[in-house]
């Protein structure tokens, strides 16, 4: 009887349970956005005929029910302690932990994803910078996967390889090695970027390439020490905040940046990002598509344009000493067919740095 009557209180609070979250789930108003996954959440497919015979209307019904699902991030952190701690699995959506940092899987090596970014290279190349620049520069910057995967069993793309390739297949730039001036400690635990503290031997390696002087002395200043990087959302992990640490020196305060996407001028450090989705946009406003530099205190007229992803906006800051006017495209934003109107190359110095991310899915690179 007693053991009954416990079957029964628990099909009870099961069955409350379920449909109380049913409720939950149609009464709650959708979220468009995931602010702890950084992404846009699938709303409620427009139901017809067409989508429901073409299966389409499912589909997108069963995304938006797993985005949409009350208390879900709770759930994904359950989830997430449950794979790693109570199953011993190593990875969860293509994450794992590690020596206190939070990596993503990367591997193997997407050739035809190299192809297309040496394309799309050597087309900036022979459009713009032949018989006009001074230098060309490149260097591949790596992802952290690259000193975190091998050493705790997980599989990692062929590095060495991928900057064999690039050397070869980009005959026009000096290839600057950088892998060995980095260990996972440069990183943020949460994120994918580096830290901008860590790399002043990576600046100064390229600056030596470009024979052009680094800064002389760096005070270092605390941004914000409440900082979640993109790998705490995706983890679902119960992980403590990090500090972003900045880099700046009297020249640098003095510069004034214009961004050409909004038209505004402003400086090299954007505090208003620290309040939003992505602090690490912190460093020159982040993901902006043509960011010019004025630098007044530069000795001459020199002038350096930098191709980057995201890594590049906390290394161009370091960078900036001898040059007057400092040129920052990012063409994963802006249409190669647009940069001539905006960018002078004659006699510029060029430097191309793009993560082992964006090199292995370079697709999002504009053609």
């Amino acid at each position: 009887m007693k053991k009954k009557t416990e079957y029964i209180y628990t099909i009870i609070v099961a069955a409350v349970l379920i449909f109380g979250l049913s409720i939950f789930a149609v009464l709650k108003p959708a979220d468009d956005f995931s602010e702890s996954e950084r992404r846009p959440l699938e709303k409620l497919p427009e139901l017809s005929v067409k989508t429901l015979l073409s299966g389409d209307f499912m589909d997108k019904f069963e995304n938006y029910t797993n985005d949409q699902f009350p208390l879900r991030d709770t759930f994904r952190s359950v989830k997430a302690l449950a794979r790693y701690y109570l199953f011993g699995l190593s990875d969860n959506n293509e994450l794992y932990f590690a020596d206190g940092h939070v990596a993503k899987l990367d591997f193997p090596i997407n050739q035809e994803s190299l192809d297309y970014a040496a394309s799309r290279f050597n087309e900036l190349y022979e459009t713009y910078m032949k018989d006009k620049v001074n230098k060309i520069v490149f260097s591949v910057v790596p992802d952290k996967n690259a000193y975190l995967g091998e050493k705790n069993g997980y599989p990692q793309m062929d590095y060495d390889y991928m900057i064999g390739f690039f050397e070869e297949k980009l005959p026009f730039a000096n290839h600057v090695e950088i892998f060995d001036l980095i260990d996972e400690s440069d990183y943020y635990l949460t994120d994918t970027h580096w830290q901008q503290q860590e790399i002043t031997d990576v600046a100064e390696k390229i600056l030596v390439s470009l024979e052009a002087r680094p800064f002389e002395d760096f005070e270092e200043k605390v941004a914000t020490e409440n900082f979640y990087g993109v790998y705490y959302g995706q983890s679902a992990l119960p992980l403590k905040p990090e500090k972003i640490v900045y880099l700046t020196t009297p020249e640098l305060e003095h510069m004034t940046v214009l961004n050409y996407e909004t038209g505004l001028k402003g400086g090299i450090y954007n505090f208003d990002k620290l309040e939003g989705k992505d602090p690490y946009e912190f460093y020159l406003s982040g993901a902006v598509p043509l960011l010019e530099v004025t630098n007044s205190s530069a000795e001459g007229d020199r002038h350096l344009i930098i191709f980057r992803d995201s890594f590049g906006s906390s290394l161009a800051p370091l960078l900036m000493r001898d040059y007057s006017k400092i040129t920052i495209i990012d063409t994963r934003y802006l249409l190669p067919n647009f940069i001539g109107e905006y960018v002078d190359f004659e006699g510029a110095d060029v430097l191309m740095t793009y993560s082992t991310l964006i090199l292995n899915d370079s697709f999002i690179l504009k053609k």
